[in-house]
């Protein structure tokens, strides 16, 4: 069991690292448009896009950065488990 544990919290921290890079190449136009973009989007879309409109100044959406937050605190405590 707790090598299962192990494993998925090595999955859940790759899925984390996934997630920034989505939002960090969201920044970018050139990259937006490209097939790998629209691949990672589809990946993590279903996570991300819960927290898509909550938090807008201006045209800058910030739910994201929330969104990974809150993923971070909970790998942190599935990390204090194992």
């Amino acid at each position: 069991m707790r090598e299962f544990l192990i494993i998925a919290f090595y999955v859940l921290q790759a899925y984390f690292y996934i997630m920034i890079v989505y939002v960090l190449f969201s920044w970018v136009p050139s990259i937006r448009q490209s097939r790998f973009y629209f691949i990672l989007g589809r990946i993590v879309e279903p996570y991300l896009g819960i927290f898509r409109g909550w938090i807008v100044f201006s045209n800058i959406d910030f739910t994201p950065m929330l969104g990974l937050l809150l993923y971070q605190f909970m790998l942190s405590v599935i990390a204090r488990a194992i």
